[in-house]
C-alpha cells in the first residue's frame, strides 16, 4: 500500500534515508548521499508539501520516495543530451527502502504512472543498483544535471 507521508512518519523514514546510505556506501556509492542527506527539514518540507509518500507493508512504512507532477527546476538545464519531450512529467527523487524489502522500486513506479506516464528520476554515476532499475523499466538516459550542491547526475526519462 502507497500512502502521503505524514509528520508521524518523520523518524521513521530518516531511519529508512539511514539503512539506505549505510547499503549505497557498501555498495560502490558512498558520496551519493553524503553529510545526512536528505535532512529532516528536506523531509519535513516535503511532507508538508504533500509530495513524500511511503510504502507500506503489514501496517509499517518500509520505502519512502518524493513525487510530483509538474516542472522540476533541476531539469531546465541537461548537458550531453537532451530530453526526450517537453511535455508535463513527473518527477522521482529520494526513492529508499529497508534493505530486506524487495521491489520498491516497482511498487513506486506503478503508483507513479498511474498519475502520469512522462517520468523523469536522476541518479548519481556511481549507482550501479538504480542504474540496472531504470533500465530494466524502459527509462532512457537523457544527459547530465546538476543538483542543489552542483554535483552531477544522470538524467534519465521515460515516456
Amino acid at each position: 500500500m502507497i500512502r502521503q507521508a505524514l509528520l508521524s512518519d518523520l523518524e521513521t523514514i530518516l531511519d529508512i534515508y539511514d539503512e539506505a546510505r549505510v547499503f549505497m556506501g557498501q555498495n560502490g556509492n558512498p558520496s551519493q548521499w553524503r553529510n545526512g542527506y536528505p535532512s529532516k527539514g528536506r523531509v519535513t518540507d516535503d511532507i508538508k508539501e504533500n509530495c513524500l509518500f511511503v510504502i507500506q507493508r503489514e501496517s509499517k512504512p518500509c520505502g519512502v520516495f518524493f513525487f510530483k507532477v509538474g516542472e522540476d527546476p533541476t531539469y531546465r538545464y541537461i548537458e550531453n543530451g537532451k530530453w526526450l519531450s517537453d511535455t508535463e512529467y513527473g518527477v522521482i527523487h529520494r526513492i529508499a527502502g529497508r534493505t530486506k524489502e524487495k521491489g520498491i522500486f516497482a511498487e513506486a513506479l506503478e503508483f507513479c504512472q498511474g498519475k502520469i506516464t512522462h517520468l523523469r528520476i536522476d541518479t548519481h554515476k556511481d549507482n550501479s543498483i538504480m542504474q540496472h532499475a531504470l533500465a530494466k523499466y524502459g527509462f532512457t538516459p537523457c544527459g547530465t544535471i546538476y543538483v542543489a550542491d552542483g554535483t552531477p547526475r544522470i538524467a534519465y526519462e521515460r515516456l
